[in-house]
Parts: structure tokens; sequence; C-alpha cells
């Protein structure tokens, strides 16, 4: 897709309008355990109401039950819809759970829910990618990584709530550094950053002209290195 300036974007289905979510320390003790004929249809229930991903412990809570009677009751939930050509999906994102619709329905499922596209340009992604692998890192390094000056982008994810500060480097100047947010993994469905691609995973991808060999990777290291 084309922006207004003619720079080819990526969308993702927009935030639905909703109610104010309860917060964790608003969820009371229940009057007593669900009843287990009721679990896996109560655990849909509080999935469905719920705007925000739930954490085994809130769901567990909620339903007066052992936290393992949550994840039993996840695994039933998910190859419930899996058996019924559902077009909803039980998915881990970040701790918790949440119900999301089938990936191959998104473009129908944003046409009903209107409103304006979350967009991310091909920068930005790019941008956004060198933070996600080198975090905790700085304005410096990322400007090195993609060859130009990166503050506007860097600037725009923060005001997306997809990047977040990450104190300051012990580099001369101390530079802030930056690092990826909860919000980073929920639209990108993730349950950790473990989640995202190695090295390894990423070498046997090729360019798109096949005579021009493997796609460059540029090596990254963990905070821990």
């Amino acid at each position: 897709m084309m922006d207004d300036e003619g720079e080819n974007v990526i969308d993702f289905p927009g935030p639905a309008a909703s109610a104010p979510e309860a917060s964790h320390d608003d969820i009371g003790e229940p009057d007593g355990p669900c009843p287990p004929e009721l679990l896996v249809l109560a655990l849909e229930a509080c999935l469905f109401a719920s705007a925000d991903p739930r954490t085994p412990a809130e769901l567990a809570m909620a339903l007066g039950v052992a936290t393992v009677e949550v994840f039993d009751a996840v695994e039933s939930l998910r190859e419930r819809y899996l058996r019924s050509g559902s077009a909803l999906r039980v998915v881990e994102v970040g701790d918790g759970y949440q119900i999301r619709t089938d990936a191959r329905l998104a473009r129908w499922v944003a046409a009903i829910r209107g409103g304006k596209p979350f967009r991310l340009s091909r920068p930005a992604l790019e941008t956004l990618s060198v933070i996600a692998f080198r975090q905790p890192a700085s304005k410096g390094l990322i400007d090195d990584i993609r060859g130009v000056d990166t503050g506007g982008i860097i600037r725009s994810l923060l005001e997306r709530g997809l990047v977040k500060m990450a104190g300051r480097s012990e580099e001369p100047g101390k530079p802030m550094l930056y690092a990826t947010t909860p919000a980073f993994l929920e639209v990108f469905g993730l349950r950790s950053l473990a989640d995202l691609p190695t090295l390894r995973d990423l070498r046997p991808l090729r360019a798109d002209d096949p005579e021009a060999g493997p796609v460059p990777v540029v090596p990254f290291r963990t905070p821990h290195d």
C-alpha cells in the first residue's frame, strides 16, 4: 500500500474502541470456584470480554481455580476452535492469553471495524527490528546499522508505544537506550522476545534475485553479551 507521500507502508489492524478495562487490582475474589463443566465456557467468556491479554494468574483468580486448570482449559478451548473450523484463535501474547481472529481474515475484519489502520512504514519497521534484536540499543547504534538518521522514526515508535526508553548507556555522553514494550509483543503476536527469529533462522533467507546469493545479515548480540 502507498501512503500520501508514495512510501510503502505496512498496515496492522487498529485497536477497537472498548469500555474501560478493569485492572488486575479490580479483580475480586469469586463467590466460589467455577464448576468443572463450565470452566472452558467461563474461560472463553473472560477472554472474550477482555480487550487486553490476561495472564494465567488473573484468569485463575477470576475463575476461582488453580493455574494448572487454566492451562488445561486453554488447551481445550484451542482444540475446540480448531476442530470446529472457528474463525477464533486463543493466542499467547506477552505473558497472557487473548482471543483473536484467524490472521487470514484480517482484511475483512479491518473493513468492518473501520477506523484508521495501524501503519508502519518500511523504514519504521526496519528501525523497530534493529531495536528488537539489539536492545537495549542507542540511537547511534541504530543509525550505524541503518545508515541514516533515525531520530524521527524513533520518536514515532515512542509515540505509538512500541518502543520505550530503557536507561542510558555507559558510553561517552551516556546516550539514551531504547527497547521494545509489551505493546510490541501484542502487535506482532509474540509470547516473548525469545520468539523472534535467531541468526540461524535468518541465514537460509535469499534475496529476491537468486544470483545475488544469501541476504547479508548484521550480527547482533543480546544485552548479556
